[in-house]
């Protein structure tokens, strides 16, 4: 749905970048996990999203008036992630430890994923308005997070499980917040 506003509108007013930044930086993570692991659902998954995240930001980019802040967010995030890659595979030579590393740094990115959104949470109590959050990427955080979830409960992989639970939380808060601030509501910043 920010895809077709910002197609329609020819703007990115009222779109957040940040959580699909960070959920792009995510899926190359965790697809670096799940080829480490050979897990091909891990592999699969992150590759689309990989993919759809790169060409949401690409967008973005495009529609945005103010290219530089995007781009330089972009490329520190980019460069974090090659300093990453750098690290576990040139510094760590064992397989077990470096699955081990590669799963807490993906554990921590998803957490700054899910946690993202919430950055503009004050804005939003002071202006008792939600129109800076989008509700179809809160439906789809709330569905992926229990999916990933109770898919890492089931592999009883705790790299997958508990940084999850975060999104889960997330999800509920901003499903409140949708809630007490209903679109009709919502006064401009």
């Amino acid at each position: 749905s920010d895809l077709r506003q910002m197609f329609a509108t020819k703007s990115v007013e009222n779109i957040q970048f940040l959580p699909f930044l960070t959920t792009d930086v995510n899926n190359l993570s965790w697809l670096g996990y799940g080829v480490l692991k050979q897990d091909w659902t891990l592999i699969a998954v992150n590759t689309v999203g990989a993919t759809l995240q790169t060409l949401y930001i690409l967008v973005y980019l495009y529609y945005s008036p103010a290219k530089r802040p995007v781009l330089l967010r972009s490329l520190l995030l980019l460069a974090v992630l090659a300093a990453g890659y750098g690290y576990f595979t040139l510094l760590i030579e064992d397989a077990r430890t470096r699955l081990a590393h590669l799963g807490l740094f993906c554990s921590i990115f998803t957490i700054s994923m899910y946690l993202s959104p919430l950055a503009d949470l004050a804005k939003i109590v002071r202006s008792k308005s939600t129109r800076c959050l989008s509700f179809p990427l809160t439906v789809t955080t709330f569905l992926a997070s229990t999916s990933w979830t109770l898919y890492g409960l089931q592999l009883r992989d705790p790299y997958i499980t508990v940084p999850n639970v975060p999104g889960i939380v997330t999800s509920v808060v901003r499903f409140w917040l949708f809630w007490r601030y209903p679109p009709g509501q919502d006064k401009p910043y």
